[in-house]
């Protein structure tokens, strides 16, 4: 098993930043791709971005290319999302997910945080 918390969320006006954090517990850290997820009211989860168990390959949403970006510390066991520029439509519940495999769907993730909520005002 493995276990996930995120932190990091909050307010922040548009234009603003947040960082996102992710403590992964209960298994080799670096074995696992991680990803970003997002869900926000009345709308399915998508995807923010994932990188994989080295951090040599990393995937975004084009809805968030240029200007959020994913990293982790495996010595840290901990995977970040450093969110800039942040918009109105930002605003969702974030979710950290994790598993063996590297990809960019949410549907294969078997690993899942309980989400924060992150909400940017206008």
């Amino acid at each position: 098993q493995v276990q996930l918390v995120e932190s990091g969320g909050g307010l922040a006006q548009a234009g603003g930043s947040l960082r996102l954090s992710c403590a992964a517990s209960g298994r080799t850290f670096s074995n696992y791709a991680m990803g970003w997820f997002r869900q926000a009211p009345g709308k399915e989860r998508e995807t923010v971005a994932v990188i994989s168990w080295s951090g040599d390959a990393t995937y975004y949403a084009d809805s968030v290319k240029g200007r959020f970006t994913i990293s982790r510390d495996n010595a840290k066991n901990t995977v970040y999302l450093q969110m800039n520029s942040l918009k109105p439509e930002d605003t969702a519940v974030y979710y950290c997910a994790a598993d063996k495999l590297y990809g960019s769907s949410d549907s294969h993730y078997g690993y899942w945080g309980q989400g924060t909520q992150v909400t940017v005002s206008s």
